[in-house]
């Protein structure tokens, strides 16, 4: 279970809602496999988010009246930067929800240990590149505001989703590596 915040790609999507991603498209770098040799591994990544948690993070949400999105597509750039006007307008007409820099690789590594994974996304800004509106470009300034505004009820909600994490687990995180070693 995982918090980030992210920036918004969709006027629907607004500063302090939460998203609960159910896909993600890599635009990093980063190293992203514990096996990396002499055994391989090829771990589906058809659901790479655990629905089960995706749910129990849903249902807590609207419990606690939260505006929460129960899926989108987080598209992960390297960071540390936001994304350029091209980058963002690219991520719109390619549809993706939400963007970030923390929700990959710590997704497909969970996968690869048969771990559930799933993640709390707050939306702190709309991304710099919806030049076709009014939104003004993301500063620090105005993320820290918005992220700030949002932690008591970010913490509240992860102390309510905790124990309603089942310790028998239905999902198909736990089985992750059947069939996967070549």
């Amino acid at each position: 279970l995982a918090t980030s915040a992210c920036g918004s790609l969709k006027k629907d999507i607004k500063p302090g809602d939460i998203v609960i991603p159910d896909q993600f498209v890599n635009f990093t770098r980063r190293e992203d496999t514990f096996y990396d040799g002499p055994e391989t591994v090829h771990v589906s990544s058809h659901e790479p988010y655990c629905s089960e948690l995706r749910k129990i993070i849903f249902d807590a949400a609207a419990t606690n009246g939260l505006p929460a999105h129960p899926k989108g597509t987080v598209v992960v750039i390297q960071g540390p930067r936001f994304s350029s006007q091209a980058e963002s307008h690219f991520f719109r007409k390619l549809g993706f929800d939400i963007v970030n820099m923390t929700q990959y690789p710590e997704v497909m590594l969970a996968r690869e240990l048969e771990m559930c994974y799933a993640s709390v996304c707050i939306v702190t800004d709309y991304d710099t590149g919806m030049q076709d509106s009014d939104v003004m470009p993301v500063t620090v300034e105005s993320f820290l505001k918005v992220f700030q505004q949002n932690v008591d009820k970010i913490k509240k909600l992860m102390i309510d989703i905790t124990p309603k994490i089942p310790e028998e687990r239905k999902c198909i995180c736990k089985n992750a590596l059947e069939n996967a070693k070549l």
